[in-house]
């Protein structure tokens, strides 16, 4: 692999940009080396400046479910942006979506179209505090809901790789009312609610986990989650901005047919562009200014390019339904990943469900951040590079999630076996 172009750009832009990136994960630091710097996508592929080309399973960290430069989705784009980029006004674009999304997921019988999947998870967060009257909120260990500051404690993604859980410039006093418990773990929290339930705000939880990999959860979990929330009039926030129209068109929910008192959803929903959404139970979502006393506003909410991505790629998913197709794709993966390293003797976990998927170098199952933690960063940096060598991007850190798109075809997932081969015989020396 050249990457005399990509050593350059980095060497420029770590002078410009906090390590000379826009989002912490993409610098490799969890698995040491040089970021390659991408020139284009087209269906399951990359090319970076230097002429590579890569098998995909980054996918933009989730949105790409079609892959990249779909010809619909882009043929609409191009339709929008000749109508003028934004105008601060409402669309008739913007009721369509917010329409598409109430129908697949009918928990949300209100919503507000956000820019960001951390603006999605802090304004159901404020929206929750506003309704209940109440200050302290639950949160999971690993599970990353986005870096507002009382969000950012044992948080998962790029917190974990760095082995920042905690970051700088949170006050103390930001996070007092942020109470975080072991995913999965029944019985800490119905200990947690039974004490001090009728204290608590909210409840946020990546439904199925994917910011300390993917970590599936335990059905009496969610069950819990539900049980005592109801209980103690605290909102249950299911954070499904990976998994929503990922693992279903309808989400984790409409799996495990567990509704949420509110919703936040991000990537996919968007098509490739920032995007994302918050929403729920009508009399919640009636706090939210302009009707209510809970402010929250965007300049480019709703924005019409954003918008018109995101409603062309539902269009799409709901019209052909790829889910059991990507099942079956992504469990043809797996399963040969698995194979191969029981082949050459290298204890593997991986973790799972529809169309995402996680490689744990471990011994044991991973079922929550400590389980995951344990996992052996070393050997799944050297399994990175390897793959990458042979032109197959996985994620650059052991703690996020890899996905498969309905572009990624029976050629490109053989090519991802051989450079999978070539990785295991590789690591296992």
């Amino acid at each position: 692999m050249r990457n005399e172009k990509s050593k350059a750009l980095f060497e420029k832009a770590q002078k410009l940009m906090p390590g000379g990136v826009n989002s912490p994960v993409r610098a490799f630091r969890a698995v040491g080396g040089t970021p390659f710097f991408v020139a284009k996508g087209e269906g399951c592929y990359l090319w970076d400046v230097d002429g590579n080309k890569y098998v995909d399973f980054v996918c933009s960290w989730g949105p790409l479910i079609l892959g990249h430069a779909h010809p619909e989705v882009v043929a609409a784009v191009k339709e929008a942006v000749d109508r003028g980029t934004t105008y601060g006004a409402p669309t008739e674009l913007e009721v369509l979506l917010a329409e598409k999304i109430q129908q697949a997921f009918p928990s949300m019988e209100m919503l507000r179209l956000v820019n960001s999947g951390t603006e999605a998870t802090m304004s159901a967060i404020r929206v929750a505090r506003g309704y209940t009257g109440r200050k302290k909120i639950v949160k999971f260990e690993g599970c990353y809901h986005g870096h507002a500051d009382y969000l950012l404690v044992k948080a998962g993604s790029g917190a974990t790789t760095f082995g920042i859980p905690d970051s700088a410039g949170v006050p103390e006093g930001t996070a007092q009312d942020t109470i975080v418990l072991p995913y999965n773990d029944v019985q800490a929290f119905n200990e947690t609610m039974n004490a001090i339930g009728d204290e608590i705000a909210a409840i946020i939880v990546e439904p199925i986990a994917g910011n300390m990999g993917v970590v599936l959860p335990k059905v009496e979990f969610l069950k819990a989650l539900r049980e005592q929330t109801e209980r103690h009039g605290a909102v249950l926030i299911f954070d499904e901005v990976i998994t929503g129209f990922r693992v279903a068109f309808g989400g984790v929910q409409s799996l495990y047919n567990i509704q949420p008192d509110m919703t936040c959803l991000g990537k996919i929903v968007g098509g490739g562009f920032p995007l994302a959404a918050y929403g729920g139970r009508k009399e919640i979502m009636q706090s939210v200014a302009p009707i209510g006393s809970v402010y929250q506003a965007g300049t480019l909410s709703g924005n019409p390019i954003a918008v018109t991505a995101g409603l062309k790629t539902l269009e799409i998913l709901e019209r052909d339904n790829p889910y059991p197709e990507l099942e079956r794709k992504t469990k043809q993966l797996t399963e040969a990943i698995a194979d191969e390293a029981r082949r050459v003797g290298i204890p593997i976990q991986i973790n799972q469900i529809a169309s995402m998927f996680t490689v744990f170098f471990s011994n044991q199952p991973v079922t929550d951040y400590t389980s995951a933690k344990r996992s052996d960063t070393q050997r799944y940096a050297r399994f990175f590079h390897a793959l990458l060598e042979r032109g197959v991007y996985f994620p650059p850190s052991q703690f996020e999630a890899a996905f498969v798109s309905t572009a990624h075809d029976e050629e490109a997932l053989e090519l991802a076996l051989e450079a999978v081969k070539h990785a295991m015989r590789t690591i296992a020396q």
